[in-house]
């Protein structure tokens, strides 16, 4: 009998996985060899120098971009050779996104951007969505803004709006590409305590893009990259111990 990713209690995997830029002598090698399940209801941050792969990883896993070999998997389903109109749909049923940009569209009110992935999809949130939603806005701070419009919110503000869309769906998987990168110590503070109370109280697997010590001290899991390998696969670590952890890579590089 062949064991499904998700009997392992997994959400997302990939094994063996290569992804190269170019041909011939010119050829760049982003990841090699790469093989990393991530677990639901968990936290992970991956970090690691720029250039060392952490984003091209984020962008396989998310189905954003193909490897050049190895196998990517969500749940029990293997995307690694979906064609586009596939990845398309299962990108918007099971998979959140919040970006650094926040990427609001800005002639739509807060409720209506939060709604952007329902609408995308063709359908209304059933009752029990809608409460979801309310509960969303409710935790973020955001009723009494739900019809002002990006420019009239601050970042912290937009980027909870960002957060509440990605998790509006219950989504298998929300990745957060440094979602802290624009915002004051305050408000980075708040977006991390939020993406950590998703994993541990609405059981979302969540995966956090950063270079950021701190950002990723709140993660139960630091995934650290080097040159496209994975160096080292920590869990929960205080700030300090990554930072240092970082210093000594970049030393070694």
């Amino acid at each position: 009998m062949q064991i499904q990713p998700s009997d392992l209690g997994l959400i997302a995997r990939v094994t063996t996985l290569a992804k190269r830029y170019g041909s011939g002598s010119g050829a760049v090698s982003a990841l090699e060899d790469v093989s990393i399940g991530l677990r639901r209801g968990e936290f992970t941050a991956i970090m690691g120098p720029s250039g060392s792969g952490k984003s091209t990883l984020m962008h396989i896993m998310a189905g954003l971009d193909s490897p050049s070999s190895g196998r990517v998997w969500l749940g029990d389903t293997e995307i690694t050779d979906l064609g586009d109109r596939e990845l398309t749909l299962l990108r918007r049923r099971r998979i959140g996104f919040v970006f650094q940009s926040f990427n609001l569209v800005p002639t739509l009110d807060v409720r209506a951007n939060v709604m952007l992935p329902f609408d995308l999809d063709g359908r209304r949130p059933t009752a029990q969505e809608r409460a979801w939603i309310d509960e969303l806005l409710d935790t973020l701070g955001l009723t009494a803004r739900v019809t002002h419009r990006p420019h009239e919110l601050s970042g912290g503000q937009q980027q909870r709006v960002a957060i509440a869309r990605a998790l509006a769906t219950r989504p298998d998987l929300v990745f957060a590409d440094e979602p802290t990168g624009n915002l004051d110590s305050r408000t980075g503070r708040e977006v991390l305590a939020l993406l950590a109370s998703a994993a541990a109280k609405y059981g979302q697997s969540i995966v956090m893009v950063t270079h950021d010590p701190i950002a990723a001290s709140h993660a139960d899991r630091v995934v650290f990259l080097a040159d496209g390998r994975i160096v080292r696969d920590a869990g929960r670590s205080g700030a300090e111990q990554i930072s240092t952890y970082m210093l000594a890579m970049e030393a070694a590089a």
